[in-house]
């Protein structure tokens, strides 16, 4: 005759196995969440920072082209071809104590594609900075 202790024992050998296998895919969504949502927030600063010093730019009645070129400095790390930057107003029309305008776009794309059905991919960034010329 067996002993209860060996009975209880026996049924419990499964047990961890198991709940591993219902909190496992929990664990790896929100793991795939934060990396995916870590993704998306450094584009977001680093366009942030890219309109930032475009608008610097602008601030001191440089051209657009000047504009361009510094913001596609300062976004390190995205691809240059995917950057949309737009200056308003014209560098013909910046004078002195108006407010020039920098606007970055630029679309990022999703790794873990779960996250599809909650988030448009690729996910469109912008950012905006306004500074009065000098």
């Amino acid at each position: 005759m067996k002993s209860m202790k060996t009975v209880l024992l026996r049924d419990q050998r499964g047990q961890a196995m198991v709940e591993l296998a219902l909190v496992l895919p929990i664990l790896l969504v929100l793991l795939m969440g934060a990396i995916e949502f870590g993704r998306i927030y450094h584009n977001h600063l680093i366009i942030t920072n890219a309109s930032r010093e475009g608008a610097r730019v602008a601030m001191l009645g440089r051209s657009d082209a000047d504009i361009v070129n510094r913001v596609n400095q300062a976004a390190t790390g995205l691809d240059p071809a995917g950057l949309q930057t737009t200056v308003t107003p014209a560098s013909s029309q910046r004078t002195s104590g108006t407010m020039a305008t920098v606007e970055v776009r630029y679309s990022t794309s999703l790794v873990f594609p779960l996250f599809e059905n909650f988030v448009p991919n690729p996910l469109p960034i912008t950012s905006r900075t306004t500074m009065r010329v000098e």
